[in-house]
């Protein structure tokens, strides 16, 4: 990350909802997903990502909107780069909190983004008011109110899709390999032990898991471990301890990974999320 580059984190402490704001000149992150659903909107410059099998270009005043798994990148076409900010909502918190508006989920679903850009000025506008009250720890009933205004601007983009543990139309060798991996995230998991699982050779496990999820099984396993990461860090984990938790080699194997997805050392991260002092710098 370049000196020109910054990020601003928190995390509510009642809703455990993370607000980011931060700039990025040319590469900003690898390809990576997270648990949460994301807000964002760009306010400055040319926001390019990947997501979807589809480029999108998000300038000043759009909305982006991202699922739990939608794997995403992040880049800088322009010079000037871009600057934007997120809210990472919890799929829990938000399934609890929109229960009003949808009533009861149909079985075996999920709520889903309509779109991944949006072009919605009142959205964009509450999704800002929501993140500045929560960025700024405003009183409670303040920051309640906003988020009500956002929720109430979401549910037009949000609908009901059907998981994808039991969508046909992923292969079963993609989905057999995922379950596994999840299962498993700890262990120093190969590609042979992987493929005995499902029951076809290397080369077919790899093209079936890319076509279903759009990436090897090999970064699959590292962003399941990222996003585990995450959340044990918001909890005041000490990095030294999530990476040996986790399988990464060491502090600083973990560390690698971790700034090339989100653009922050997991130290920093920690402390933006848990406000605990660090207890070891080394290796981060």
């Amino acid at each position: 990350m370049t000196s020109h580059n910054w990020i601003d984190l928190t995390q509510d402490a009642d809703t455990g909802i993370e607000t980011l704001r931060a700039h990025f000149e040319g590469h900003a992150y690898d390809p990576h997903w997270h648990d949460s659903y994301l807000v964002g909107v760009t306010e400055q410059g040319v926001q390019q990502f990947n997501c979807r099998r589809a480029r999108h270009q998000s300038t000043p005043g759009k909305v982006f909107l991202l699922e739990p798994g939608d794997i995403h990148d992040g880049e800088a076409p322009t010079a000037d780069g871009f600057t934007y900010r997120m809210l990472y909502l919890d799929p829990q918190w938000l399934q609890r909190e929109l229960g009003a508006v949808f009533d009861h989920a149909p079985d075996n679903s999920q709520l889903s983004f309509a779109a991944t850009l949006a072009s919605d000025a009142r959205l964009a506008q509450a999704t800002s008011l929501a993140f500045e009250t929560l960025h700024r720890g405003e009183l409670k009933i303040v920051r309640q109110t906003a988020l009500d205004g956002l929720l109430e601007r979401l549910t037009s983009h949000l609908h009901w899709r059907t998981r994808d543990g039991q969508d046909p139309r992923l292969p079963r060798v993609a989905q057999k390999a995922r379950e596994y991996l999840h299962a498993n995230a700890q262990y120093d998991i190969g590609l042979d032990q992987l493929a005995a699982v499902t029951g076809v050779d290397r080369f077919r496990l790899t093209r079936a898991f890319k076509a279903a999820y759009g990436m090897a099984p090999h970064a699959y396993l590292v962003q399941l471990r990222l996003a585990t990461a995450r959340r044990l860090l918001a909890r005041g984990e000490q990095p030294a301890t999530v990476a040996m938790q986790l399988g990464f080699a060491d502090q600083s194997h973990l560390g690698r990974w971790f700034m090339r997805a989100y653009g922050l050392t997991p130290a920093l991260y920690r402390k933006r999320c848990s406000n605990l002092p660090d207890r070891q710098t080394r290796g981060l």
